[in-house]
């Protein structure tokens, strides 16, 4: 049985193409992925340890800054739009003192619902807007 050549030819157009990313394009994600729920887990007072229980191991550990802990992670989508996420941590006597960065403490799914909840443009429970009486 032979194969027609323009089937042959479209295979091997379909696999060159394949290769060069024009058909898909995967989406990239590196370092430290944190949920904020896990930055919400952090309390003032925490251990190096229990930091790293809750966090993981921080994808740059400075020697110069041993009290400074840098949680770094990339997202690349298929489109080539980066979203870049930090968070610092510091420690004085191996002790959590404060975090700086992209995340806020509080500000979890839960806390963020909540918190729409209580907000004046919020539903009624009757199905009314709050506004309306």
């Amino acid at each position: 049985m032979r194969l027609p050549a323009s089937l042959i030819l479209a295979l091997i157009v379909t696999v060159l193409l394949s290769g060069c990313g024009w058909l898909y394009k995967q989406d990239v994600q590196q370092g430290n992925l944190l949920e904020l729920d896990q930055v919400d887990a952090l309390k003032p007072g925490m251990t190096k340890r229990q930091v790293i229980l809750v966090l993981g191991t921080p994808a740059v550990q400075s020697p110069f800054h041993d009290n400074r802990w840098d949680y770094v992670s990339s997202y690349k989508d298929s489109e080539g739009k980066i979203d870049l996420k930090r968070l610092t941590v510091y420690f004085e006597d191996n002790v959590l003192v404060r975090t700086e960065g992209d995340y806020e403490p509080g500000k979890s799914a839960a806390a963020a619902k909540a918190a729409e909840a209580d907000s004046p443009d919020a539903v009624a429970e009757d199905g009314n807007d709050a506004d309306e009486g």
